[in-house]
């Protein structure tokens, strides 16, 4: 189904706020766009400028998530009720703590990472696509497809090891829609738990204070060996299971003031 073979070009590209690094680009019929580009114009249309002076909250699978970023700082928590009290987890510039009910642990270092994985996993998919230009990324453009009659662009996203974190291994694919620069459905590949491939479909599109959000539908790849570039086919004949749904509630935005 790939509609166009596309040449690479490998460029650099680094800002003060949010560090850009890109891999390759590609020549369009009517203009020149590189995986950088088209990732800062699908930014740009999620956020509106707002990504980066924003404080977010919202219910996941009966767990409140709450971020705020501000001039280059940033704080990600998770706050969890159960017998014990309330679990407090962050993520800052500065690193990771948990606390229950105000004490902070001390943990194990093995803990202490997966911990502020998975905090920091929720956080990435739900303001998806910011978070694309952070330093670590590295962006491919790889070609364009269809996805139910729509034009898309296939952006693959890897990770250096310096500043990919522990799962700098993991592999995503992102099918940007070419006129309207939404990611409408994203793969990826991971190590952990014995590894694994997901593929989503975006749905349930909503703007608060100009920042976009969406729900979606989680389906899994039982062959390991499938290249992401491939699912988007497998999911238009059905051949991908449904496993869940990945929905974002009580989604509330405050914008915050640059000094």
């Amino acid at each position: 189904m790939k509609k166009l073979a596309l040449l690479f070009l490998f460029i650099t590209i680094a800002s003060c706020n949010n560090s850009k690094t890109e891999t390759d680009g590609a020549s369009d019929p009517e203009v020149n766009l590189t995986a950088q580009t088209i990732i800062d114009k699908t930014i740009e249309n999620a956020c509106n400028g707002n990504c980066d002076r924003a404080e977010v909250s919202f219910t996941f699978r009966d767990k409140v998530y709450k971020s705020k970023r501000l001039q280059g700082f940033f704080t990600l928590e998770r706050i969890t009720n159960d017998s014990t009290g309330v679990i407090r987890d962050e993520l800052t510039n500065e690193g990771f703590t948990r606390s229950v009910n105000d004490i902070i642990l001390k943990l194990a270092d093995t803990t202490l990472a997966k911990l502020s994985n998975s905090v920091n996993s929720v956080h990435y998919f739900a303001q998806l696509p910011y978070g694309l230009n952070a330093p670590a990324v590295q962006k491919q453009l790889v070609g364009t497809d269809s996805i139910k009659g729509k034009p898309y662009y296939e952006v693959k996203v890897t990770f250096k090891k310096e500043g990919g974190g522990t799962d700098y291994e993991d592999e995503f694919m992102y099918w940007i829609h070419q006129k309207d620069y939404t990611v409408d459905y994203l793969a990826y590949s991971y190590e952990v738990d014995g590894g694994g491939i997901r593929f989503r479909e975006a749905y349930n599109p909503r703007v608060v204070e100009g920042i976009r959000f969406v729900d979606y539908n989680n389906y899994k790849v039982d062959d390991l060996k499938t290249p992401l570039s491939e699912l988007d086919d497998l999911f238009e004949v059905h051949k991908l299971p449904l496993l869940s749904k990945i929905e974002t509630e009580n989604v509330e935005v405050k914008l915050l003031n640059q000094l």
